[in-house]
């Protein structure tokens, strides 16, 4: 479990203490922005493959002590929330934003406002933290707290992190979107700042809807669970 636990911390610590502040600035600086990004992406997928494995050995462990039970009265609303966490991440992932990695340039174009950044800057990690949620509500064992546990931590930290990270690069021209949108979902569309435009987005919804099925359908192959339907 201790292995567990020192994985999801290296795995928050390698994107809080490094890539969310000043020091990633300095590596840049030494490196440059491709040798790091290609760097960091290797320590990101290091930690969190280290995670999965330190998970299926805590999962094991006589620690692993259950505080609820896994049932229809959990799996039910995990199920409605990773389909609400797939019509963000999804659309997230295939839409085009200032907050994406290497994503500097979309802030000056016309579309930088957009789809799913009417209703959040950061569409894909919102989906990751719903998909979070949701796991630690179907699971309530401890070494599923901690595993998705680090993941929501990440997840809801990450769009403070981004934000100040590109301000510094950007200034002023990250400052003007970031007026015209919101981290949380949906705030910026009731205080008036933006529109929902759902015509905008509507395929990618539909991309996302195939994909939760298609994960739902295939969970228990992947998992060793029982079926979220069953």
């Amino acid at each position: 479990m201790l292995m567990l636990v020192a994985a999801a911390a290296a795995f928050i610590a390698i994107h809080f203490l490094i890539s969310g502040t000043s020091v990633r600035d300095r590596i840049v600086a030494v490196t440059g922005e491709g040798a790091y990004l290609g760097i960091f992406s290797l320590a990101s997928i290091g930690a969190l493959v280290w995670m999965i494995i330190a998970f299926g050995g805590a999962r094991a462990s006589a620690q692993n002590q259950a505080f609820w039970g896994i049932g229809h009265a959990t799996r039910d609303p995990a199920i409605l929330l990773v389909f609400i966490a797939f019509l963000f991440a999804v659309p997230g992932l295939l839409t085009n934003s200032p907050t994406r990695v290497r994503g500097d340039a979309q802030v000056d174009k016309p579309t930088a406002v957009t789809g799913m950044t009417r209703i959040t800057r950061h569409p894909f990690l919102w989906g990751a933290a719903i998909w979070a949620v949701a796991h630690i509500i179907a699971n309530g064992r401890l070494a599923d707290l901690i595993l998705f546990g680090g993941i929501l931590i990440t997840a809801l930290l990450g769009p403070l992190s981004i934000d100040a990270k590109r301000r510094r690069a950007l200034g002023d021209r990250y400052r003007a979107f970031e007026a015209k949108t919101s981290n949380i979902p949906f705030a910026a569309i009731v205080q008036g700042r933006q529109q929902l435009k759902v015509g905008e987005i509507w395929w990618r919804l539909l991309v996302a809807v195939a994909v939760w099925a298609a994960v739902l359908w295939a969970h228990p192959y992947f998992t060793g669970g029982i079926h979220p339907l069953g």
